[in-house]
């Protein structure tokens, strides 16, 4: 199978999901929400997830897919994205997020398939808690003589991922590293029309605090407490994601009204600029549309780039 994808990147609060919305509408497009946190029920305020009335206008692929406790990884989005092509049919696809991770698997392989029984996370979870990163270390090396040069093994994320992968296959570090490096990605063969949506620094910050007014103001604490309740501090993905691990520490007393609020426009500050790193470095961009303060962007501007008219 082989096709267009036609994609629009932009960090947090830029302003690409309306635009999005508003490309799909008029070229009778479907579109597939690229945002890792948008895939699971319930984190609807703390996301900005389109909501009903934009999902009724538009059909959305990769939103409401798990609860909150579930575990959602990279490989079951990019089934999930490839059932998305299949029933959009002939009609133009949209990608759009700002999740990186999740859009580089439109572009290479991001996921080695291998299944974690367990029983394995279990184990290395309790020797990581009883010995820490040096254990950690230890255990992999015994599955290493050769060694495992490429990972950092100062990040204790990459060395407890590298462990079970090492476990569970009963390969080593090398092998598993140049057998991925062969993969190919289910969209390798498709065309990719990539348009970044950027704004100066000042205009994101004014509409980044807006963002976290509009949130509080709609019920944010209520959500995260719901949620609570439902399980999300037993999924790391999601209960350290901007604007539900601060409102969790506001819930639990730690932050003030004001700190709260100030802590979600800090800690999404920093996440804007290492989703403008990714874009620069990762992110094949044909085209970057500037926009200024409150300006929506204009879809035709989009047609007019990617050279085609796409529903007409």
């Amino acid at each position: 199978m082989s096709g267009t994808l036609y994609i629009l990147a932009g960090p947090t609060a830029s302003g690409k999901t309306d635009l999005a919305l508003e490309w799909a509408r008029r070229r009778n497009a479907v579109i597939l929400s690229c945002d890792a946190l948008c895939v699971y029920r319930g984190m609807n305020i703390g996301t900005a997830k389109p909501d009903a009335a934009a999902r009724s206008q538009v059909p959305h692929f990769g939103i409401n897919l798990v609860r909150v406790c579930e575990r959602f990884s990279v490989d079951s989005y990019q089934a999930h994205a490839l059932s998305a092509v299949r029933e959009a049919g002939k009609r133009p696809l949209l990608v759009t997020g700002g999740s990186g991770f999740y859009l580089q698997s439109f572009f290479a392989p991001v996921a080695d398939r291998i299944t974690i029984p367990e029983a394995i996370r279990t184990e290395v979870a309790e020797l990581e808690v009883r010995e820490g990163l040096p254990g950690l270390l230890r255990e992999l090396d015994s599955y290493n003589p050769d060694g495992t040069p490429g990972l950092d093994r100062r990040n204790p994320r990459r060395v407890v991922n590298a462990l079970l992968r090492c476990r569970a296959s009963g390969r080593t570090w090398l092998e598993l590293r140049d057998s991925f490096a062969r993969q190919r990605s289910p969209f390798a063969d498709w065309v990719k029309r990539v348009c970044l949506v950027r704004r100066s620094r000042e205009h994101l910050r004014e509409r980044i605090e807006r963002r976290t007014r509009t949130m509080i103001a709609a019920g944010l604490a209520d959500e995260v407490a719901g949620l609570r309740l439902e399980g999300l501090e037993s999924n790391p993905s999601a209960a350290n994601a901007i604007g539900y691990r601060e409102t969790l520490d506001y819930l639990d007393g730690k932050y003030s009204a004001q700190e709260w609020e100030a802590a979600i426009n800090r800690n999404t500050r920093r996440l804007v600029r290492k989703q403008d790193s990714w874009f620069r470095h990762r992110l094949p961009v044909e085209h970057v549309y500037e926009l200024e303060g409150d300006d929506p962007g204009d879809p035709s501007r989009l047609d007019a780039w990617w050279g085609e008219q796409p529903g007409a």
